[in-house]
């Protein structure tokens, strides 16, 4: 069964040696899961496809990008706005990685905690998302709803996301 990684991250400017680390470090059988094809998730999805990884795109009624015709390439055009495809990216995720972002990467960083799905969180992107750790160290609020770790590397991302679906709840160590 394919393991869904959900990718938040910036829709502005471009990153794709962070996001070459981060996708070269997860196995090969888990399907990425995007909101958009531009920026740093523009990168994840074409170091997805060098390395053959699945990427199933979830759309908003205007991306600011066309998703290319790959057969690695699942395109949803959701019919709705970027933060209601949010939710739709959210909820099919079985965890959330936070490559770096600002606000509408914040936002799903803080839905997927609501709905229980673990969170995994990049730091020193130079992002908005590099202030989540200090004001929420451990949770984003009391109920603790959902995991939130924190990673220095975009490799220490990954990993810990292969020990938690490997059933290793305690990643303090890694």
């Amino acid at each position: 069964m394919k393991f869904h990684v959900g990718v938040a991250a910036h829709g502005s400017g471009s990153d794709p040696e962070r996001a070459r680390r981060f996708v070269e470090a997860l196995p090969s059988d888990v399907r990425i899961l995007l909101g958009g094809y531009w920026g740093l998730m523009r990168d994840v999805a074409e170091a997805a496809r060098r390395r053959g990884l699945q990427v199933i795109f979830f759309l908003p009624h205007d991306p600011l990008e066309r998703v290319p015709e790959d057969d690695n390439f699942i395109k949803i055009d959701t019919g709705l706005d970027y933060k209601g495809r949010s939710v739709i990216l959210v909820r099919s995720s079985d965890v959330l990685a936070v490559l770096g972002g600002e606000v509408g990467t914040v936002i799903e960083a803080l839905m997927a905690y609501s709905y229980g799905k673990p969170v995994f969180i990049l730091r020193n992107t130079g992002r908005t998302t590099d202030k989540l750790e200090k004001a929420f160290p451990d949770a984003f609020d009391e109920r603790k709803t959902g995991p939130v770790f924190y990673a220095d590397t975009p490799e220490e991302l990954a990993a810990k996301i292969v020990l938690w679906r490997g059933g290793i709840r305690s990643l303090n160590f890694v």
